[in-house]
């Protein structure tokens, strides 16, 4: 499941969501993730998901990427799902068999959920998957920098970011590595009650820490021998500048936005239940 994460990774490319600035692609995440948390009927997903595949096939991001993103909820989802299915209890009883009673707002609620946290993580794995690590970086920092009046460390919290990013696929590659050498060696990660399988794990924890502190040594010996100090006085080789493509871009987000919240405005509700 670790390898399924695609948290951090990049995927090279020229496209035009590629080529957009990483400060313009940080505000129209956040403005994605406004427009789904906006929606409030199951049927206004549609262009919201319609919506995220075009996006992807603009960046030209392989469709097994967006479901490698959603292999990590594969159990987050069905509870989610059982959970508001079973829990919630008004509306029109739709099936009520022995201790089996579901509701139609159960079964809507439930339906609903899910699709709010599958387009959330395959809306936002974009952002990294076209972004590049100093890209994102750079992008934080000129748009934490107006918060420098007040002394807030907008160059230092982009860098944290920034490298916890670019560290989670190298991790995830380790843990990776780790367990099959304990499998190798007839470890057994499956068996067992909870507990049982929780101190399991302690032989893929202890080395992953260990690796982890050891990197994060060797990072920080790297940039103090290329005399890194903060942001102070730091060029760049490439300097952000907006262009039309991202003006472009903006427009299209907020007449997406605006759509589909004078569509939940004025369009009469589908009951699907």
């Amino acid at each position: 499941m670790l390898k399924d994460i695609t948290l951090g990774q990049y995927i090279p490319g020229n496209s035009v969501v590629h080529r957009l600035d990483p400060r313009t692609k940080i505000l129209l995440m956040i403005a994605y993730i406004v427009a789904v948390f906006i929606v409030k009927r199951i049927e206004m997903f549609i262009p919201v998901i319609l919506f995220t595949v075009l996006i992807t096939v603009l960046a030209k991001v392989p469709a097994n990427y967006m479901l490698k993103a959603l292999k990590p909820m594969r159990l987050l989802l069905p509870l989610m799902f059982v959970m508001n299915l079973f829990l919630i209890k008004t509306g029109k009883t739709i099936v009520d068999w022995w201790i089996i009673h579901i509701y139609a707002d159960g079964l809507t609620n439930a339906v609903f959920v899910v699709l709010r946290l599958a387009t959330l993580v395959c809306g936002t794995s974009l952002l990294t998957l076209t972004t590049t690590p100093i890209a994102l970086t750079d992008g934080l920092e000129k748009l934490l920098s107006p918060l420098k009046i007040i002394k807030f460390p907008a160059h230092e919290l982009a860098m944290m970011m920034t490298v916890a990013l670019r560290f989670i696929p190298t991790l995830i590659e380790e843990a990776d590595k780790i367990t099959k050498a304990q499998l190798a060696r007839g470890a057994d990660f499956e068996s067992g009650n909870v507990f049982k399988r929780a101190k399991s794990m302690l032989p893929i924890l202890i080395p992953l820490f260990v690796n982890s502190f050891r990197r994060a040594d060797e990072l920080a010996m790297a940039m103090e021998s290329r005399c890194y100090h903060g942001g102070k006085g730091r060029t760049r080789m490439r300097v952000l500048k907006f262009h039309m493509g991202d003006l472009a871009a903006v427009i299209i987000f907020a007449a997406f936005i605006a759509a589909v919240a004078l569509a939940q405005r004025f369009l009469p509700a589908v009951k699907l239940f």
